[in-house]
């Protein structure tokens, strides 16, 4: 089954209701993520733009980007924002066997405790592409973590979308509660680059309140 919904359809969530798909609350508090870094100069900008905004976030970031860039990561964790497990390569969990896949999440575990505060580390992880298999996911809830998936959706990534359908895909759905899901990576800059600011008004003006997952 693809996750790929711009809005999480209901049915999903009670399927998988032992993953966190939206945090209700009655604060109007949302939660705004970033998959794949940490990447030079995109992560960075990514930083600026939450900063303008005095905006907090949860990064989910992949083992080997931390481990090539550990001084942007560090400047992450340094700003406030939390950190999420997405697996050191990008797996597949589909595509992966699950003794593999667990091998590989606890060494982006292990990589992100090598440059982390211990006590500024969430035991949350995001599988990559949101495709992970029920051994996968019993494992690593067994380890204490939090399989944080998405309410809302940009599609930031898919480079044939216009940044304007892009922007529309966050605006329409997001509520309070929702998870929004953006990618500080290469691919999808040219359509975060246009949405982020965007959205980041949109929030203010709406008085909506982001949060960090923990």
């Amino acid at each position: 089954m693809n996750f790929l919904w711009v809005k999480t359809n209901w049915i999903i969530k009670k399927l998988f209701s032992s993953y966190v798909w939206n945090i209700p609350n009655t604060a109007n508090k949302i939660y705004l993520t970033f998959d794949d870094g940490p990447i030079p100069e995109i992560t960075e900008w990514v930083l600026e733009e939450l900063k303008k905004h005095k905006v907090k976030a949860t990064f989910f970031c992949i083992g080997d980007n931390i481990e090539k860039h550990p001084e942007i990561f560090k400047k992450v964790i340094g700003e406030g924002h939390t950190i999420g497990n997405h697996t050191f390569n990008h797996l597949n969990g589909w595509k992966t066997i699950t003794e593999s896949y667990i091998e590989n999440f606890q060494r982006c575990e292990d990589t992100i405790r090598k440059f982390a505060i211990n006590d500024l580390i969430c035991k949350i992880f995001r599988p990559p592409y949101g495709k992970i298999k029920r051994s996968q996911a019993k494992t690593i809830q067994q380890l204490g973590y939090k399989i944080i998936m998405w309410d809302v959706l940009s599609v930031d990534f898919d480079s044939a979308l216009s940044r304007e359908k892009c922007l529309e895909n966050v605006l329409s759905n997001v509520r309070s509660g929702s998870i929004i899901v953006f990618h500080d990576s290469i691919k999808a800059f040219k359509n975060l680059e246009y949405v982020l600011p965007k959205t980041l008004v949109y929030l203010k003006e709406n008085n909506f309140v982001c949060e960090v997952i923990k």
